[in-house]
């Protein structure tokens, strides 16, 4: 059956043509050291050096589609929910299932809100013990510095000491906010925190205007603090959320605590980092290209990347701002703090509150063949396992689709993504004449390629997304429920080199390898979540890699996927052998709490 559910700016239900999934070889050469020193200074002074590079890349292969002149322009998926009528909106419900902690003797167990909420309420623990706890593991500027500071860009111990003060008296007087109330989160350093400077991975310079700290918290984050969430800090991130690895020059990159010989995925990094180590429940990131999911993915935590504008009204076309989380209990208490409504964003307001499915719904997953079985052979038998056990013990019915030109689409996707990161860099940089000259190596030579792309390309790769948003209409229609399933990335991990930490590292095959599945959902502003379904051997270092399984569902579907999630989690917890991996060095913070004063 059909949902009820009413839209503005619903696709026309159109099928795509069928087109054979024949991905091409990527060619770009893979730059480190001096050679990406030199390749960097020649694009961005040749500028047949970096047309040669745009075209390499394929930016330009929409010009071998001829059905995209009987598109329309597509420059902005937004589809919103609408409210129905007569209904007042209001806030999701934090309800009573969310209160409840995991069972003690689970294998791989993780602390969540509702681990914090229940300690602090019986009196074990204050809010205050935790953040004192955190403090000197994660703060910088320590000899020798702290374990776990590579995830944190900046901590103010100032702000953190008196949110948990404010917790620890509510607790006091009975008057606690929620299941939120004094739980540590952190926050990327792209989202604005009041008194927090934003460095989008970026060195501070104090001579930059730009680097000037936040009179006003975003919405979002706010809504979490409203709750009584504290704020650790700004997290580390790729510096501008232009790769998916967190590899930061400047900054450092922060750890994968399940394997520290891999990265910890990007560009939401400290986040990823953080959750794996057992610092927070909670982080919040953004994502334009899998930044809140491949973190996730390659983290073994959750991730959900909403749909466009369900949280906060971006300066971009397929940039959200959403949760990563240690439990998909967690990622749903986020998420629905998070998406309140705003009345001073009417684009955020406008949209409905998602509602999950009822309990009598078909549930179908999806499957692209060709596109799924490009994963690496583990990962395709990790996601293929997990995948037959929601077929045959959840009763999903399993349905093949097709999705056409997605290699094309891809590559239209990241320009698309290259040239909003160029717009913003243009429009914050210092010197204008050299609006490059604070980025790193990598950045210069992205940005330099991205100034290639003309009007024209634009207006192409909006009837692409056009063309894909019709088609993805037509199969939600056709399968009322629809989750289009895939691995999270095509590869469990992402091996260190030796030596990229002082430049960074451009590796377009890779990127756009490990970018395979995630692209989709914010080309189109389709919703979608990452769950960790399983672990597989490393090439290299001490550690088992988790593998992530991604759901993107219908524009406004948050809830289906967060339910998707959860029952993704019950297959890690209970029928993948060994249940869920807890790094060898994840920090026991209500332990190591245990043993700090209560005194303020």
């Amino acid at each position: 059956m059909a949902s009820t559910q009413r839209f503005s700016g619903y696709p026309q239900s159109r099928k795509g043509p069928e087109t054979p999934y024949t991905p091409a070889e990527d060619k770009n050469p893979v730059m480190r050291g001096w050679a990406l020193i030199i390749a960097s200074t020649l694009v961005t002074r040749v500028s047949s050096i970096a047309q040669a590079t745009w075209t390499n890349a394929k930016f330009g292969g929409y010009k071998d589609i001829p059905e995209l002149t009987d598109y329309n322009y597509g420059l902005q998926p937004i589809v919103t929910p609408l409210v129905p009528d007569g209904v007042i909106q209001t806030k999701a419900e934090i309800t009573p299932n969310l209160y409840q902690a995991q069972p003690e003797d689970l294998v791989g167990r993780f602390y969540s809100a509702a681990d914090y909420h229940e300690l602090f309420k019986t009196g074990k623990l204050t809010p205050l013990q935790v953040v004192k706890a955190l403090l000197p593991l994660i703060s910088r500027g320590q000899n020798p510095p702290a374990k776990y500071e590579s995830a944190w860009s900046v901590t103010k111990e100032d702000l953190v000491l008196a949110a948990a003060k404010k917790s620890t008296d509510r607790y006091a007087a009975g008057q606690y906010l929620g299941v939120l109330d004094g739980v540590p989160i952190g926050v990327k350093d792209d989202t604005d925190v009041e008194g927090y400077i934003s460095h989008v991975g970026q060195p501070f310079d104090p001579s930059d205007p730009f680097f000037k700290p936040a009179t006003e918290t975003i919405w979002p984050v706010a809504q979490l603090e409203a709750a009584g969430a504290i704020v650790l800090g700004k997290q580390v991130m790729h510096e501008l959320g232009s790769d998916v690895t967190g590899c930061n020059p400047h900054w450092g990159t922060p750890v994968n605590w399940n394997n520290t010989s891999y990265y910890p995925g990007g560009s939401s990094s400290g986040g990823g980092s953080a959750l794996s180590a057992g610092l927070v429940p909670i982080s919040v990131g953004t994502d334009a290209g899998g930044s809140i999911r491949i973190p996730s993915t390659f983290c073994g935590v959750y991730g959900l990347k909403p749909t466009l504008h369900r949280t906060h009204t971006m300066k971009s076309s397929i940039c959200v701002t959403g949760p990563l989380a240690a439990t998909a209990d967690d990622l749903t208490i986020a998420y629905r703090v998070m998406t309140a409504p705003n009345p001073a964003d009417a684009t955020q307001y406008s949209l409905a509150l998602s509602m999950p499915p009822s309990p009598t719904a078909k549930k179908r997953i999806g499957i692209y063949d060709a596109w799924f079985n490009r994963a690496s052979p583990d990962v395709i038998a990790v996601t293929r396992r997990a995948i037959d056990y929601f077929a045959t013990k959840l009763d999903y019915e399993v349905v093949d689709i097709s999705i056409p030109y997605t290699q094309e689409a891809q590559y239209a996707h990241s320009a698309w993504a290259l040239c909003e990161g160029l717009d913003h860099q243009l429009g914050r940089a210092p010197d204008k004449a050299k609006p490059f000259a604070n980025l790193n190596y990598c950045n210069r030579l992205l940005l330099t390629t991205a100034a290639r792309t003309t009007a024209a390309d634009m207006v192409k790769y909006g009837q692409l997304r056009q063309l894909l948003m019709e088609h993805l209409a037509f199969l939600f229609q056709k399968h009322p429920g629809l989750l289009i399933v895939t691995p999270t990335a095509p590869e469990a991990g992402w091996k260190i080199h030796p030596g990229d930490q002082a430049y960074g590292f451009s590796d377009g095959n890779l990127t756009i390898r490990n970018m395979m599945y995630i692209w989709l959902a914010n080309s189109t502003g389709c919703p979608a979540v990452s769950a960790p379904v399983g672990y597989v051997d490393p090439e290299q270092g001490e550690g088992k890699l988790p593998v992530g399984l991604m759901a993107m569902g219908e524009w406004g579907a948050e809830e289906q996927l967060l339910g998707w999630a959860k029952e993704a989690e019950g297959y890690l917890n209970g029928v993948w052998e060994g249940g869920r991996n807890r790094p060898k060095d994840w920090a026991d913070v209500v332990q190591i709490a245990k043993d700090v004063s209560a005194e303020a």
